[in-house]
């Protein structure tokens, strides 16, 4: 079975465990394909965006291509680095476009609350430095509850969250330039089994998201 060919990344990417070029090498008997694996739905507006791909040369020795294959065009697949702490109570992804910050509604919240306390102000105060060193002008704030009790309620006490933090957020920044996008979807968009507690305890969450603008 013939392999198919890839380009050694550049020493300043070598401890990136994350491919992010796929390139597909046509040959006599047939393309191979490569799949990426569906993640979970994404709120709208949220869907990450590859950027452009880099140039490559299809007569570079280095490809070592069999006799009589191309190469179809280059691919860059948008690949999300997710790191999460031991506590579970705080997320951070990366992707080529957006980073997205996700804290725990117990971590900012009581119980079916919406009130902030120092220390979940903190933390948010801690995103908001990340926003001000990306040069961020939007800031997408999403809640999210569980699906236990009303669907209506959710929706509410997801929006009232959101609010909550985007409040801090605007306090901490003071920036005229900056934009804001504040959504509750209640239990919409679940990143985990809503069967079990410990699902549900990820699936109560705020997001911040915001475009990686900076150097």
């Amino acid at each position: 079975m013939t392999r198919t060919p890839t380009r050694p990344a550049p020493p300043r990417l070598a401890l990136i465990l994350s491919v992010a070029t796929v390139m597909a090498a046509t040959h006599l008997y047939g393309a191979v394909v490569a799949h990426a694996d569906d993640g979970p739905s994404v709120p709208p507006g949220t869907e990450a965006s590859a950027s452009a791909p880099v140039e490559v040369d299809p007569n570079d020795p280095d490809l070592k291509l069999p006799e009589g294959a191309t190469l179809t065009e280059p691919k860059v697949l948008d690949i999300k680095q997710i790191v999460e702490d031991k506590s579970g109570d705080e997320r951070r992804e990366d992707t080529n476009s957006d980073v997205t910050f996700a804290l725990q509604a117990e971590v900012l919240f009581g119980k079916d609350s919406a009130k902030l306390g120092a220390e979940a102000k903190a933390r948010i105060a801690t995103i908001a430095g990340e926003i001000k060193t990306q040069n961020a002008t939007k800031v997408r704030v999403f809640g999210f509850t569980d699906n236990l009790g009303s669907s209506a309620h959710g929706d509410v006490l997801s929006r009232q969250r959101a609010n909550a933090v985007q409040a801090v957020l605007g306090q901490e920044l003071s920036d005229a330039n900056l934009t804001y996008e504040v959504r509750g979807y209640g239990e919409q968009y679940p990143i985990a089994d809503n069967s079990t507690e410990a699902g549900r305890k990820k699936n109560r969450r705020v997001e911040i998201t915001f475009p990686r603008t900076g150097s």
